[in-house]
């Protein structure tokens, strides 16, 4: 493509992507530009780089197959006050366990989760599911089919990941499970609190302050 012909792909993909304030998969921009996939993944690239590099107000995520528009996490606090949004409270410690379990291990039902953690997580899942962190998706096919649970979109989104594999790697903590994400996105031993030196990406990551 010329140079003037991708300027004005550019603003058109910026304008579709503006006008829907969410998600939009990259198969949708395909068809509403006649771009083939490689071309409009690209243009998105460029967009991306662009807002990331000249610091812009706004930012392109990729989430899985699909790209949003979103606010700099850097002017987080001038768009409360702008809008008097109160901030969220953090992640508990108990949602934090629970969450990453579940991030790890899905998908997977609230009786393993209960094992991992030794404790009742009914009220906590609860609590991730209103707040869309985590869904249901199917049953086990084993006698009683009690539910399984995975990640949502809105999970990718709050820890800045493009999808599941950006996950940090478990570390071996000589207890499988026992484990949970921290306010840094640090994987953490739930027992000692030892840390791992691997961290979800900051930039941009609104994380645990979006949350319980």
């Amino acid at each position: 493509m010329e140079a003037l012909e991708v300027k004005e792909m550019e603003s058109a993909v910026e304008a579709v992507l503006f006008a829907s304030g969410e998600p939009v998969q990259t198969e949708r921009i395909c068809v509403a530009l006649g771009l083939e996939r490689p071309a409009a993944e690209q243009i998105l690239q460029r967009l991306t780089d662009y807002y990331a590099y000249e610091r812009r107000g706004i930012r392109l995520l990729r989430i899985e197959d699909s790209w949003q528009l979103c606010s700099s996490p850097d002017h987080a606090d001038a768009i409360r006050r702008a809008f008097e949004i109160r901030k969220p409270a953090k992640l508990s410690q108990p949602a934090l366990e629970v969450l990453t379990v579940i991030a790890y291990y899905q998908p997977t039902t609230r009786a393993y989760v209960d094992q991992i953690r030794g404790v009742d997580s009914s009220y906590t899942m609860g609590l991730l599911l209103d707040r869309k962190l985590i869904e249901e998706c199917g049953r086990l096919q084993v006698p009683g089919r009690p539910r399984l649970y995975r990640t949502t979109k809105q999970f990718l989104r709050a820890f800045h990941l493009t999808n599941l594999e950006d996950l940090p790697e478990l570390p071996d903590f000589g207890v499988e499970g026992q484990m949970r994400l921290n306010e840094n996105g640090e994987v953490v031993d739930m027992e000692t609190g030892d840390e791992e030196a691997l961290e979800i990406p900051q930039e941009g990551k609104s994380g645990p302050d979006q949350d319980l």
